[in-house]
């Protein structure tokens, strides 16, 4: 019962997702920072992240934090009747976490093995939960309540960012705007209808002004005491400013919809000075790149579609984050991606001109289930071999055709040749009906010295493939002929 509760969370939630997401695709304001544009330019070379859910949730292999929100949505649903005994029960799994099996250099060696370039750390999600020793709380991990605190890595965000830091990894900090255990979003005074603060913030300015700094506080510990900090990646993009002219709108739109006028969550004006705090943030950690998820303006520095690709290139810097297998947080007996999906859904984001940020979530002992590492080595051996096409690339016209992807970099074209059928074999030939090699120009299959022979044709070439090749391929999933320089 518990798996089918989690699977249909899952469902839910990346519906959700996707229809949230559409409506952001069109929505961008570029940077202007010379320091973050340039790291932009860094990033969008990078390609492949890993991102990780995890809390004392993991416990109970649910969906993350969502099952103490009042609405009345499918990823909200709860195992019991009694919401208050079960938040209490929820709240009370601090008692319990003790993840002693925590080794994240074991993690930063798998994600580099397989070819991932930063990582994005759940430091707090929306149950207000810290995975790092904060100071304003003690809903934490090194809680003298939290059994774990008395392990020599009880800080657990430090230690993933200072081994992701040990193999170059870009460190990367998810937190969560809305907190649901802090007293002044969530004040114990009313009842939590919804996902929102569940006061109005007008009608008590100093109660929201203390949660407007404890949340300014929080960030500036993880952008002060942790190292360099390359992303801040912001959840919870309700918790944003709004004009009176854009919650009239977005009413209008839910009472449009809705014949029997109950509304499961309020539109709510949630400022908490967004510019104000990039700027002191951006004062620690110079060049921050920040991502404010699904929050229009200046302020979201890439955009997220959550748990899909696009159906083409995007004109702006982006990242698909991915569930990897089962859902965001640990999920028991988790059904992980086949290599060959994984690849090709690689491929298929970086031929659009994206990243992937590929969500793992660790277990309550503290590590990955083997079909994760599986998955990683899988993912590294296609990599280690044709990584060349992928890093550093840009999208080119018209970045794909069939089964056949083109990416582009300094002058010299990649077309990715995607394995549909699962034969891991090559064919004899392939044809590439968009583009011809120049005059002079090398034509190769990464992974191998051998130069192919290859013939004009009316609409592109036909490259050869010798039957060595063939029968012996230099990967699986997907090969990439490589062109030095194309005709005009």
């Amino acid at each position: 019962m518990k798996n089918l509760l989690l699977t249909t969370m899952v469902i839910l939630l990346t519906a959700y997702a996707q229809g949230q997401a559409i409506y952001e695709d069109e929505r961008y304001v570029p940077e202007t920072d010379p320091l973050v544009l340039e790291k932009l330019e860094q990033w969008k070379d990078f390609k492949f992240g890993l991102l990780m859910h995890w809390g004392p949730y993991s416990q109970w292999g649910i969906v993350e934090s969502w099952s103490i929100c009042a609405e009345d949505e499918g990823w909200c649903r709860r195992p019991h009747e009694d919401y208050i005994a079960y938040k209490k029960e929820y709240e009370g799994l601090k008692k319990t976490f003790n993840p002693v099996n925590f080794n994240p250099d074991k993690w930063a060696k798998a994600a580099n093995d397989a070819g991932m370039k930063y990582v994005v750390f759940t430091t707090k999600h929306h149950d207000g939960f810290c995975m790092f020793d904060s100071k304003y709380t003690d809903y934490k991990v090194t809680s003298e309540e939290c059994p774990f605190h008395t392990n020599k890595r009880a800080n657990i965000a430090k230690e993933i960012f200072d081994s992701f830091r040990k193999k170059d990894f870009w460190i990367g900090t998810y937190f969560s705007k809305p907190d649901w255990h802090n007293n002044d979003y969530w004040w114990s005074n009313f009842a939590t209808p919804d996902r929102n603060v569940n006061y109005d913030p007008e009608e008590y300015p100093k109660k929201w002004e203390s949660f407007v700094q404890f949340t300014h506080n929080q960030i500036l510990e993880l952008m002060t005491d942790y190292g360099d900090i390359d992303i801040l990646w912001l959840d919870g993009g309700w918790v944003a400013k709004k004009t009176p002219q854009t919650i009239k709108e977005a009413y209008k739109r839910k009472i449009d919809s809705n014949e029997s006028g109950f509304i499961k969550a309020q539109i709510i004006n949630q400022d908490i000075r967004m510019d104000e705090l990039v700027q002191k943030a951006r004062k620690k950690q110079p060049g921050l790149i920040v991502v404010d998820r699904a929050v229009h303006g200046k302020n979201q520095n890439y955009l997220t579609p959550e748990n899909r690709v696009p159906e083409k290139p995007l004109p702006y810097p982006w990242e698909s984050c991915i569930i990897s297998g089962g859902g965001w947080s640990y999920t028991p007996d988790a059904k992980y991606m086949s290599g060959q999906e994984a690849i090709h859904m690689l491929i298929d984001i970086v031929v659009k001109g994206g990243n992937l940020l590929y969500n793992i979530a660790p277990g309550p002992d503290g590590d990955w289930q083997q079909g994760a590492y599986d998955l990683l080595e899988d993912i590294g051996d296609w990599i280690k071999v044709n990584g060349e096409a992928i890093y550093g690339t840009r999208t080119m016209e018209p970045y794909k055709t069939d089964n056949i992807g083109i990416t582009e970099k300094e002058g010299t074209v990649y077309f990715l040749y995607l394995d549909e059928k699962g034969t891991n074999q090559l064919p004899p030939s392939i044809s590439i009906n968009t583009h011809c090699p120049a005059e002079g120009a090398k034509v190769s299959l990464l992974g191998t010295q051998e130069q192919l022979d290859w013939e004009k044709t009316q609409e592109g070439f036909t490259v050869n493939i010798p039957y060595a090749l063939q029968e012996n391929p230099p990967s699986k999933y997907a090969w990439v002929i490589k062109v030095t320089k194309i005709a005009k």
